[in-house]
């Protein structure tokens, strides 16, 4: 086992999850790239959630509070901004408190388009927001099996689960 991969000792354990209405006509940003799709998240930012669930989790972890107490969706500052800025300042407020990233489970629920083959490049453009190895990181994919407004590819969905060191 590399040490990038080496996992730490873990302190603390948050949970994050996240849901985007989706409409035609919009970009679909998820795990900081853009993928091919009809449909993108109606979102203050750029409504990326899988990032906006890693960083619920990561708030969560360190007894931070949530994603709209840091970054409002109330704030003008924060519109059309990457989430992956979110992340980049949830990992400084970490740092602040002697908190490191040992570890990140994530999940995303939609239908459309096939996740996997972006996996890499997620993982890679996640790792370098949070300033971690990309081994630190795992995502998945699921369906909803067409059922309710995931299932019909109205929405999009992301869990996350962190695990802190320090």
């Amino acid at each position: 086992m590399t040490e990038a991969a080496r996992p730490e000792p873990i302190s603390r354990v948050g949970i994050g999850y996240d849901l985007h209405r989706l409409e035609p006509g919009r970009k679909l940003i998820l795990g900081g790239i853009e993928l091919a799709a009809e449909r993108g998240p109606v979102g203050h930012s750029d409504g990326d959630a899988l990032a906006h669930a890693i960083c619920d989790a990561l708030l969560g972890a360190a007894g931070l509070g949530d994603i709209g107490t840091h970054f409002p969706d109330t704030d003008p500052k924060w519109k059309g901004v990457s989430s992956l800025l979110f992340l980049e300042r949830t990992a400084a407020m970490l740092a602040e408190r002697g908190l490191r990233v040992a570890w990140i489970d994530a999940v995303v629920i939609a239908e459309h388009p096939k996740l996997g083959p972006h996996f890499s490049a997620m993982r890679e453009a996640l790792a370098r927001a949070l300033g971690i190895p990309p081994e630190r990181i795992n995502l998945k994919a699921k369906t909803n099996e067409r059922l309710g407004e995931l299932g019909r590819g109205e929405a999009i969905a992301a869990q996350a689960v962190a695990a802190l060191a320090g």
